[in-house]
């Protein structure tokens, strides 16, 4: 499982709760977060240079806890890798789907994810009548980084980014960023209960289930455990990660990868 940085945490816990008995390797692309903000062609690089590395580790499968990467670059992923890949983005576009009354649904995630429409994209397929009504939120990854989320600026981020779906009265919200549930209690207290906010890890663990099932690789019994790598700052992760899974990661390593450089203009 890799993520920009901690945000994937939030799938982790969700994967750990409902397959208590796989071993997970998380990856933090930390010295490289965020990913929203890059183009197209550096966010399938660094996916790449990401999956080699957990390949590296023996995974069975690779779960991209990442609503960027897996909008642009989960199809290059799935051709290249010889094990199953799942994303972050059809799972909870079923979700959305299933619970919308209104057929008004709302998506916040980067820049990237928005420009790429892959949540539009899906959930249109899903239902062609559903109106998708998509912002990007550029600071809430930030924010979560520098645990801010509690600070005052967190709620001037919300307000000023999601204000609007109040007046366009949606009723589903899909938190297209796998940070954004670090905001959640922020969003509902803007947009209040009348609002389904939609749980990316919950619906993404449920899919890997299923993924497991179907390649007759799921561990039913056994103790499953965690290794946990970044890029940059095991120290942080470790601090960081107490916000997300309730207790201060132990052993964070710093991953080396094996980077491929960027393609120059001639």
């Amino acid at each position: 499982m890799f993520d920009s940085g901690i945000g994937g945490l939030t799938v982790l816990k969700e994967v750990r709760k409902l397959l208590p008995n796989e071993h997970i390797v998380y990856l933090g692309d930390t010295a490289r977060v965020p990913y929203g903000n890059r183009s197209a062609a550096a966010v399938t690089r660094y996916s790449l240079e990401n999956a080699r590395f957990l390949l590296s580790r023996g995974i069975k499968m690779l779960v991209v806890a990442c609503n960027t990467s897996s909008a642009v670059a989960l199809p290059v992923l799935k051709k290249r890798l010889p094990i199953p890949v799942v994303g972050v983005i059809e799972p909870p576009s079923r979700e959305a789907v299933a619970r919308t009354r209104k057929k008004r649904i709302g998506v916040i995630g980067t820049r990237a994810t928005i420009a790429s429409r892959a949540y539009e994209r899906t959930i249109r397929r899903l239902d062609p009548s559903a109106e998708v009504i998509s912002r990007a939120c550029p600071l809430f990854v930030p924010i979560v980084e520098e645990g801010l989320e509690a600070d005052a600026i967190a709620g001037l981020a919300v307000d000023k980014y999601l204000n609007d779906f109040k007046r366009l009265s949606i009723d589903v919200l899909v938190m297209g960023c796998t940070h954004y549930p670090i905001l959640e209690p922020r969003i509902r207290e803007l947009l209040g209960d009348a609002v389904y906010i939609v749980n990316t890890g919950k619906e993404t663990a449920g899919e890997v289930r299923e993924v497991l099932e179907k390649h007759g690789c799921l561990r039913t019994s056994g103790r499953g455990g965690c290794d946990y790598f970044v890029t940059d700052a095991p120290d942080k992760l470790s601090d960081l990660g107490s916000r997300v899974l309730g207790a201060p990661l132990k052993k964070v390593k710093l991953a080396r990868l094996e980077t491929t450089p960027a393609p120059t203009r001639a």
